[in-house]
């Protein structure tokens, strides 16, 4: 047994070298794509492209979201010596958004935690971030308006869209929530664990936050407090997870946009945003609807929000399949265009595999 496990040992070093040589080479090709290009080095499609091969490649034993988190790494490492990246997030540290941030990213860019959603916005627009990630609608609690609102008047384009799946945990300093007297949370979280802590918690009063790392840190410094946070903010703050999952929806997930100064290319499965206006007459929303269906394109989101310029009034932001650059979603675009009082674009991007 001894002599087949050193075996067994040897073989993975040999492989383990391999690999690091390997690695390295690529690294250097793609430093040296880095000085030939002279053009934003996070493609997005290009980097959904090569993810989408290796998953469908794939021969196991792992699964292809693992394969996808060690190369999105591999390819971050890669992207930082082309050309160095700041990212902007929401913030602060430990949130659900840096989570997402670093999902999509990976570890090698700068990250930039601003306090509000119109601070992310700026940060891009001014190029003191190269990107900004932004939440946009959860599973349970729906859109986040701020983010909608911004997008409207944002000269910056949509490049890019992060799925993350949303743990709540129930966290403390010490070892149990028994004789807590207060219960820190960002308000969504309250709402998105309303059932578990009626059954469970049901005489902790609660205390909305600006965020779920903010929950955390103060319930670090109170011994009389518990908090609802995600992995990433408990183990900031030194606290432990009592309860994992208390979610009421175990599926619940919140998708993020990237924001970026630059358009992404096809990528051969995407997704384009745009938001309109109807015209204030019968049947204009039904019309304006009709040209995705003339044009065989599919619509996978609907959301109404107010416009903001008048009592009632209201715009449209919509998500449907395709790209902008293939002739049906820009025959149906150009159709909507025709019927609707105002059409904006806000980007073309690659579908994430959620």
């Amino acid at each position: 047994m001894d002599r087949e496990l050193a075996r067994l040992r040897f073989e993975i070093d040999r492989l383990d070298d391999e690999v690091l040589d390997r690695v390295s080479r690529r690294a250097g090709l793609a430093k040296a794509i880095g000085a030939l290009k002279g053009e934003a080095a996070w493609r997005p499609e290009r980097e959904a492209q090569v993810l989408a091969r290796l998953a469908a490649a794939n021969p196991g034993p792992l699964d292809a979201a693992t394969v996808r988190h060690l190369f999105r790494e591999i390819m971050s490492a890669c992207l930082a010596l082309e050309q160095p990246l700041t990212i902007a997030y929401l913030g602060p540290r430990g949130t659900f958004s840096e989570s997402a941030t670093r999902k999509r990213f990976g570890a090698a860019p700068r990250l930039l935690d601003l306090a509000t959603i119109d601070e992310v916005f700026r940060a891009v627009e001014a190029g003191n971030a190269g990107y900004g990630v932004v939440p946009v609608e959860n599973s349970s609690e729906g859109a986040v308006g701020r983010t909608l609102d911004l997008l409207l008047a944002t000269p910056l384009t949509i490049c890019g869209e992060i799925g993350l799946r949303v743990d709540q945990h129930l966290v403390a300093k010490g070892g149990t929530a028994e004789g807590a007297k207060r219960l820190y949370s960002h308000a969504q979280s309250l709402a998105q664990c309303h059932e578990w802590l009626n059954r469970n918690l049901p005489n902790v009063p609660r205390v909305p936050v600006a965020s779920n790392a903010e929950a955390a840190r103060m319930a670090s410094e109170d011994a009389q407090s518990c908090a609802i946070a995600g992995e990433a903010a408990a183990e900031l703050y030194g606290l432990e997870i009592l309860a994992r999952s208390i979610e009421d929806d175990p599926q619940n997930t919140t998708r993020f946009l990237v924001l970026g100064r630059h358009a992404a290319g096809p990528s051969d499965n995407d997704k384009t945003s745009f938001v309109c206006s109807a015209l204030n007459r019968p049947g204009a929303i039904v019309a304006l609807l009709t040209p995705l269906a003339e044009n065989g394109v599919s619509m996978t989101k609907l959301e109404s929000r107010p416009s903001g310029s008048g009592l009632w009034e209201y715009v449209f932001f919509i998500d449907i399949e395709g790209h902008l650059s293939e002739p049906s979603v820009a025959a149906a675009l150009e159709g909507v265009r025709e019927r609707a009082a105002f059409l904006k674009v806000l980007g073309s991007y690659p579908r994430e595999v959620f």
